[in-house]
């Protein structure tokens, strides 16, 4: 019998308020002192400077009382970050896949890279993070130029440098994010065929984004591949979740999935899909 063709997907997350609770320029602004953070980015989203998610990186680069920001405080606003829960299982599936599907998972954000990997050190590999990347001097340790930042439309270069590394077509891009600075990557996704899930209940987002989950727990998201993309129903899918100690406590179906899961997540040593668990349950009543 011939094997079943592996359909590859990519699935690429914003990192700020969508695998983490916090904003990274908050932690930092918080660790280094300085109060008026949340009135410096707002001035400068009113005067449209730059590109919305970019304000981190234009105060790190520009604003004085951020001339004091190494390397090390931006790791260190990383192991700061407050992460959702069951990341480490919502990686390990997606790296593992199913029968058909294989799944490829990057994260994209305006945050600074070393931020977001400090964050996710030992779950996410460093080369399957794209943050902001800065230019250090040498001999101070400040920072002298911005390389790149992932935000508005760089957001969306870099979505399409996954596809074309990866050799993944548009409609097989998946993209999860929060807010107002994941329109533009969004529209483009959703342009192109591809898929798109907002877990905060942005207005903006909401009606841009295909599905919403709004839940603490990375594994939420999903909910709404399993169902859209690889086509499992309601009652497979919160077998799956049990297969991970995971329990859907309470499910609200609508547009938006509101989901509580209950339970440490436990990696199981092997996937097994619903077809598979049915069967075994027919075997064990045979017997």
């Amino acid at each position: 019998m011939a094997a079943v063709p592996f359909k590859h997907f990519l699935v690429v997350s914003d990192f700020d308020q969508t695998l983490s609770f916090n904003y990274s320029g908050q932690i930092l602004s918080d660790l280094i002192g300085i109060k008026d953070f949340r009135q410096k980015v707002d001035g400068l989203a009113s005067s449209n400077l730059v590109q919305q998610g970019a304000e981190l990186a234009y105060l790190i680069r520009h604003d004085p009382a951020f001339r004091g920001v190494r390397r090390a405080h931006l790791a260190e606003a990383g192991r700061l970050a407050r992460l959702r829960s069951d990341i480490p299982a919502l990686v390990e599936f997606l790296k593992r896949g199913l029968d058909g599907f294989q799944f490829s998972f990057y994260v994209i954000s305006a945050a600074p890279q070393e931020v977001i990997q400090a964050a996710l050190a030992g779950t996410v590999p460093a080369d399957h993070i794209v943050g902001t990347e800065f230019e250090y001097d040498p001999d101070s340790g400040e920072v002298q130029s911005i390389r790149r930042v992932p935000a508005g439309y760089g957001k969306v270069a870099a979505v399409e440098e996954l596809e074309e590394r990866l050799g993944i077509s548009p409609d097989r891009t998946i993209y999860v994010g929060d807010g107002s600075s994941d329109v533009h990557v969004m529209l483009h996704v959703n342009n192109r065929d591809g898929f798109t899930i907002a877990v905060s209940e942005n207005r903006m987002l909401a009606r841009i984004a295909q599905s919403t989950v709004i839940s603490d727990s990375a594994f939420s998201v999903l909910i709404p591949i399993l169902e859209r993309i690889v086509g499992w129903r309601s009652g497979e899918i919160r077998e799956f979740f049990e297969s991970y100690a995971l329990r859907l406590h309470e499910w609200e179906k609508a547009r938006t999935d509101r989901v509580t899961i209950v339970g440490s997540s436990v990696i199981p040593p092997q996937i097994v899909t619903p077809a598979e668990l049915g069967a075994s349950h027919a075997g064990d009543a045979v017997a």
